[in-house]
């Protein structure tokens, strides 16, 4: 799979996907400065979400967490802060001047269609529309990459769907999701994201809402080529999503934590050969034979007359029987290094 100018696999450094959503609250200012904090962050995309109230919702759609006293309904939230075409194009361009993937989650045919025309490289299914078949329909005839979120599915949909998509000849990736905000760490789940590592044969990832850098780390150290993080300015900030998001900082250290992971991963060490590297090492930290004290000429070598010290490089212990009952040729000093020829 490739999205932008980033080839997606297991293979290839894990792909970051900075989720804003609807943190921008409206603000298309706030908004294109999210595109530049996430690049600063080192992200590899940046996500929204495309709402059009009237295309998705009826006016009496219940909030799933209340947390607004400014809507009253969440289609008065979905219009309050949702942007016109014109305005997501601004987006898209300065996401483009920035030098990062720009994405969006559809929820409606008419948001398809929007950012088809803005010609996003992928599409990325939130977990509540995988379930949509029109729009699921629609996304798989145009070809493009799909992510699926699978927070709403089961593993057995999860799977289903993503052969479907594969029959159609669709390149898909999967993202394992538990749609609970925060995500306590009991219930990330990355054995999931393993188990659908082990059945599918296309990028599996973490979407992730703990609002911590822990599990996209560890979940890229296991095999993850997608990790999608939600980002907001602090954590104290307005909005649904606050509390399973990052921080800019956190964002930061989430990418060099996943970096750092996949480093790992791929990073099959030669013991033997590395051992070799570390020759100088090994004989500094090793020991040798020594003279526990000065020795004359002609004496017969006892136990007492051995110690054992840094640096290595010379007789082991297990040579000291080379030694052992055997007569010196000449005297040694203290802490003389003894060599086989220095007895008869």
């Amino acid at each position: 799979m490739k999205i932008g100018n980033r080839h997606i696999g297991p293979e290839h450094r894990p792909f970051i996907i900075a989720e804003i959503a609807q943190g921008h609250d409206g603000s298309l200012g706030n908004a294109m400065a999210f595109i530049e904090a996430a690049k600063a962050c080192g992200a590899d995309a940046i996500k929204f979400q495309t709402h059009i109230a009237s295309e998705e919702s009826t006016r009496t759609e219940p909030w799933r967490v209340p947390f607004s006293k400014q809507d009253v309904t969440r289609y008065g939230y979905w219009e309050r802060t949702g942007f016109s075409l014109e305005q997501w194009r601004l987006l898209k361009k300065h996401a483009d001047d920035v030098g990062i993937v720009f994405m969006s989650s559809p929820f409606s045919i008419l948001a398809c269609q929007w950012l088809q025309e803005l010609g996003v490289p992928a599409w990325k299914l939130a977990s509540g529309e995988v379930h949509n078949k029109e729009l699921v329909d629609w996304v798989s005839a145009t070809d493009k990459p799909i992510i699926l979120s699978s927070g709403l599915s089961s593993v057995d949909e999860t799977l289903t769907l993503a052969l479907e998509l594969k029959r159609r000849g669709n390149e898909i990736a999967v993202l394992h999701c538990t749609t609970s905000y925060p995500t306590p760490p009991s219930e990330v789940g990355l054995n999931v994201m393993s188990h659908f590592l082990s059945e599918l044969d296309v990028p599996v990832g973490l979407s992730d809402h703990s609002g911590s850098s822990y599990p996209g780390t560890v979940a890229a150290y296991l095999g993850a080529s997608i990790i999608e993080v939600h980002l907001a300015w602090h954590e104290k900030m307005f909005g649904p999503d606050t509390s399973s998001s990052l921080t800019p900082e956190g964002l930061k250290a989430l990418r060099n934590g996943v970096d750092f992971a996949y480093q790992m991963r791929v990073g099959n060490v030669d013991k033997d050969e590395q051992l070799q590297r570390l020759a100088k090492e090994r004989s500094i930290f090793r020991r040798s034979i020594v003279a526990s004290q000065a020795i004359s000429a002609g004496t017969l070598i006892e136990e007492h007359h051995l110690s054992y010290k840094k640096p290595g490089g010379g007789m082991s212990f297990e040579q000291r029987n080379q030694l052992i009952g055997k007569r010196t040729r000449s005297s040694v000093e203290p802490d003389h290094i003894f060599k086989v020829e220095d007895v008869e």
